[in-house]
C-alpha cells in the first residue's frame, strides 16, 4: 500500500485531502495558518504558464508550413470555440440556477478576509475592465518580455501566433530556433510534472484552512458544487461532445477509450499540458494531418476550455447562492459575456480559474468577489473534471476541424478506434 501511494499522485492527494480534514477539525487555529501551501503551490504552476503556452503555440503552428492554411484552419477554429464555449457556459448557468448549490450557507461578505485573494484581484480588476477596443488593445503587449513577466496569456499568444508565422515565412533559415523551441517545451513540461508532485502539500493546506476557518459544515456546501460541477461536465461531454462526434462519423465511447491513458494522466494531475505531445500523436495515427493537429490543439489550449467555463458560471451562482444575492437577467446575461471574454487565454492548471473567476465577479458589482474565498480549497478538485474535459473538448475540435478541413481520414479513424491492437498505439510514441 505505502508503494502505491509513493507511486500516485492521485492517492497522495487523497491522503492530503484526509490529513488537512483530521488537521482543521482538531486544531482549526492552527489549520488556519496553514493556507500559505496552497497559494504558494498556485503560485508554482503560474510560474510556468506564459513559457509553456508560448512553446506549445510557437511549435503548432510553426508545423503548419503554409500561412494561408494557418488563417483558413484558424477562423474556423476560432468559430467552432466560441460556438462549443458558449454552450458550456449556458449549461453551467442554467444547471446552477435551478440547483439549491450554496443555498444556506448565508455568508456575510464584511466577515471574510479580503487577503485570501489579494494575489487573484490585480489581473483580475485587469481583465474586467478591458472592454470594446480596450480589450483588443490589451491583446498587444507593449514589450515582449513585459508579456512574460506579467504573465498575461493572451499577450503571450498573441506574440507567439506572430512569431510562429514568421518562422513559416523564413522556413529552412529558422529551423535551429524551432528545434530550440521544441526543446526548450520539453524542459518546461518536465519543470511542470515536478511542481505537480507538491500538489498533496498544496491540497493539504487549502483544506485544513477551510475546516479550520469554516468547519465540517462548509464542505457539505462545497462538496455539492464539486458533485454538480462533475455531474454537469459528464452531460456535456456525452450529450454536446457525444453528439457533434456523431455527426463526425465517430463515436465518443471509442473516442475516449483511445485516450484513455492520457486521460487518465490528466485526471491524476489537474494539468492538461503533461500529455500534450502524446494526444497530438495519437490524433495523427488516427488519421488527422499533422498540420490541422499542430494548429487546433495549442490554440485550443487557450481558446477552448469547456470544463473552464462551465466551471465559470457554477462557481459564480454558488457564491451568489451563498452570499444571498438575488440575480437580475441583466446579470446573467454579463456573466455569460465577461466569462466568454475572460476565459480566452486562461489555462487548464489549478489556479488560472480563480484568477479569471476574480475577473468576472468584478464587472457584476451584485456579486461580492470576495466570495471567491469560499471556493479557494476545492480548487484542486474541481480541476480534476476541469482539465479532463478541457481536453476532451480540444481533441473533440480537432476532430472537427478536420473534418470540416478535409483533413480527416475517416477510414483510419474507425480502424484504429474499433481495434484493440492499434489502441495500443501509445506505446510507440513512449
Amino acid at each position: 500500500m505505502v508503494a502505491k501511494i509513493k507511486s500516485s499522485l492521485f492517492l497522495q492527494v487523497v491522503l492530503a485531502l484526509i490529513l488537512g480534514l483530521i488537521v482543521g477539525v482538531v486544531f482549526p487555529t492552527q489549520a488556519q495558518a496553514l493556507k500559505p501551501l496552497g497559494d504558494l503551490f498556485i503560485r508554482f504552476i503560474q510560474l510556468l504558464i506564459a513559457p509553456i503556452v508560448f512553446c506549445v503555440v510557437v511549435n503548432g503552428i510553426s508545423g503548419v508550413g503554409n500561412i494561408k492554411k494557418v488563417g483558413t484552419v484558424g477562423v474556423k477554429t476560432i468559430f467552432y470555440f466560441e460556438c462549443v464555449t458558449t454552450i458550456a457556459l449556458a449549461l453551467g448557468l442554467v444547471l446552477g440556477l435551478n440547483s439549491n448549490i450554496g443555498m444556506g450557507m448565508n455568508i456575510d461578505p464584511s466577515s471574510l478576509d479580503a487577503s485570501a485573494i489579494s494575489a487573484y484581484t490585480e489581473r483580475a480588476q485587469t481583465i474586467s475592465q478591458a472592454g470594446g477596443v480596450s480589450f483588443l488593445m490589451n491583446l498587444v503587449p507593449t514589450t515582449v518580455v513585459g508579456a512574460f513577466a506579467k504573465g498575461d496569456i493572451l499577450q503571450v499568444l498573441v506574440f507567439s501566433i506572430i512569431f510562429a508565422c514568421s518562422l513559416n515565412l523564413v522556413k529552412d533559415k529558422a529551423s535551429i530556433v524551432v528545434k530550440a523551441v521544441s526543446e526548450l517545451s520539453t524542459v518546461f513540461f518536465r519543470a511542470m510534472g515536478i511542481i505537480v508532485r507538491f500538489a498533496p502539500v498544496g491540497v493539504f493546506g487549502a483544506v485544513a484552512f477551510t475546516v479550520g476557518k469554516y468547519g465540517l459544515d462548509s464542505l457539505g456546501h462545497l462538496g455539492a458544487l464539486v458533485g454538480l460541477y462533475f455531474v454537469t461536465c459528464i452531460l456535456f461531454v456525452i450529450v454536446v461532445l457525444g453528439g457533434i462526434l456523431r455527426l463526425c462519423g465517430i463515436n465518443l465511447f471509442q473516442f475516449l477509450r483511445y485516450l484513455r491513458e492520457e486521460l487518465m494522466i490528466v485526471f491524476a494531475t489537474t494539468a492538461s499540458d503533461s500529455v500534450l505531445p502524446q494526444i497530438m500523436k495519437k490524433l495523427e495515427n488516427m488519421g488527422i494531418k499533422s498540420s490541422t493537429v499542430g494548429l487546433v490543439i495549442p490554440t485550443g489550449y487557450s481558446f477552448n476550455l469547456d470544463g473552464f467555463s462551465i466551471y465559470l458560471t457554477l462557481a459564480t451562482i454558488f457564491i451568489a447562492h451563498a452570499t444571498n444575492v438575488d440575480l437580475a437577467f441583466s446579470d446573467l446575461l454579463m456573466i455569460i459575456i465577461v466569462s466568454m471574454i475572460a476565459s480566452k487565454g486562461a489555462h487548464g492548471v489549478p489556479g488560472s480559474a480563480i484568477v479569471i473567476l476574480a475577473a468576472t465577479l468584478s464587472a457584476i458589482p451584485a456579486i461580492p468577489m470576495i466570495g471567491l474565498v469560499l471556493i479557494l480549497s476545492i480548487d484542486w478538485f474541481v480541476g480534476i473534471a476541469r482539465a479532463v474535459t478541457n481536453i476532451i473538448g480540444n481533441c473533440v475540435a480537432t476532430v472537427v476541424i478536420a473534418k470540416w478541413e478535409g483533413d480527416l481520414d475517416i477510414e483510419q479513424a474507425h480502424e484504429v478506434l474499433s481495434s484493440k491492437e492499434k489502441l495500443q498505439v501509445q506505446n510507440a510514441i513512449h
